[in-house]
């Protein structure tokens, strides 16, 4: 279980506990494409705690991160600050894929494409047999 928070911090796990309570209307709404298994089986946690991060959504079995962000990611010194935000969490074995507001509350089947898609890509050769057998 070690491994699920990558060292996080005590007190990273109290932020996210409080982030949990305060859900951003699109993370509402792409949580309940995610929460208990919706997504192609694989389960996500919310605001999960991660190295030095907190994750909006984390799926441990693909090593997945998806965010979610609002418009202040599109100012240059945020989409900075982004970029090596995911470079840290690249290093350590884990992907991250980012989705705005606008994607997720205007073209929710996109994203749910695009995430199966990075499931996919996780899928091991014998997993992908014992989906394809009787």
């Amino acid at each position: 279980m070690s491994d699920l928070h990558k060292g996080a911090d005590s007190k990273l796990f109290e932020f996210a506990k409080a982030n949990r309570k305060k859900q951003t209307k699109t993370e509402k709404i792409l949580w309940d494409v995610l929460r208990n298994r919706k997504l192609e089986g694989h389960k996500f946690r919310r605001q999960h705690p991660i190295s030095s991060f907190i994750a909006d959504f984390y799926c441990h079995q693909s090593k997945l991160i998806i965010e979610v962000d609002g418009g202040y990611h599109l100012e240059q010194e945020q989409a900075e600050v982004d970029k090596g935000r995911t470079h840290e969490l690249e290093k350590l074995g884990l992907r991250v894929i980012r989705f705005s507001n606008s994607e997720v509350g205007h073209d929710l089947e996109w994203v749910k494409m695009k995430i199966r898609k990075q499931l996919a890509l996780d899928l091991s050769p014998r997993e992908k047999g014992e989906k394809s057998s009787p």
